[in-house]
């Protein structure tokens, strides 16, 4: 079946980096669009940032751009966020995700989202 396992969340203070990881499995990983999301205490989910696991294109939001980085390695079916510069406000769950949708890499909405992760909890203090 199909799991995505995030870890590396925690506490931070600002200006610090955490990286996060999603190990995926149980479907094939190398043509879909994976993503981390993150979503505040009664805000809708926000898209953070994208990779087309086959190409290797990356997207992000604009409130990440320059800090966040997002990566892969596709021998282990992993990827990655490395968030650096961190803020306040970046403090909420983040939610590692998988689209089978990959040609949508580029505008992915959580409606294209097939599968999430459990989240791991970011605080910045």
């Amino acid at each position: 079946h199909v799991q995505l396992v995030e870890s590396g969340g925690g506490s931070v203070q600002a200006g610090g980096s955490l990286r996060l990881s999603c190990a995926a499995s149980g479907f094939t990983y190398n043509r879909n669009c994976m993503a981390w999301f993150r979503q505040a205490p009664g805000k809708e989910r926000e898209g953070v940032a994208r990779i087309a696991t086959g190409s290797g294109n990356t997207y992000y939001a604009d409130s990440v751009k320059g800090r966040f980085t997002i990566s892969q390695d596709n021998a282990k079916n992993t990827v990655y966020l490395q968030m650096n510069s961190l803020k306040p406000e970046d403090t909420t769950m983040y939610f590692c995700a998988a689209s089978l949708s990959w040609w949508r890499c580029h505008v992915l909405a959580s409606s294209d989202i097939n599968y999430w992760g459990q989240g791991t909890q970011v605080t910045v203090s």
